[in-house]
């Protein structure tokens, strides 16, 4: 430094928002997921009170539901049973957004009333968020 600069002082200050863009912006889906995903395509069962149960497949699977492709959509909110036909384990569920019409159907996201982690048989790592 030269005769008559002013050298600033150290500080142990944190980074301001400014500095890490990261934080004032909104996450992204990934970073909102409460589970991480897996690309996983498996038979499933859809069972609905007083209806024949629903040939599908899974799209993506998680501790916490999956997205089923099925020959119909079903409505926001419908409570449905999903059951593993190789394994008979079933468990409650419900679609939590409309579902989106694909070539190959219905993709429904179904939300598992609670989490189970090992309906899959998967091993799903820690979440990193």
């Amino acid at each position: 430094m030269g005769i008559g600069t002013v050298k600033p002082p150290l500080t142990n200050a944190k980074p301001t928002h400014a500095e890490r863009p990261a934080l004032s912006r909104p996450p992204t889906a990934e970073e909102r997921r409460r589970a991480q995903r897996v690309l996983l395509r498996i038979a499933v069962l859809i069972h609905i009170t007083g209806k024949e149960p629903i040939k599908g497949n899974t799209h993506t699977v998680s501790a916490s539901g999956a997205m089923v492709i099925i020959p119909e959509p079903l409505p926001e909110g419908t409570k449905v049973i999903i059951e593993n036909p190789k394994t008979q384990v079933q468990v409650a569920a419900k679609v939590v957004r409309p579902p989106q019409m694909t070539g190959e159907g219905s993709l429904v996201p179904l939300e598992f009333s609670t989490p189970s982690p090992t309906f899959w048989n998967v091993f799903f790592p820690p979440s990193v968020n």
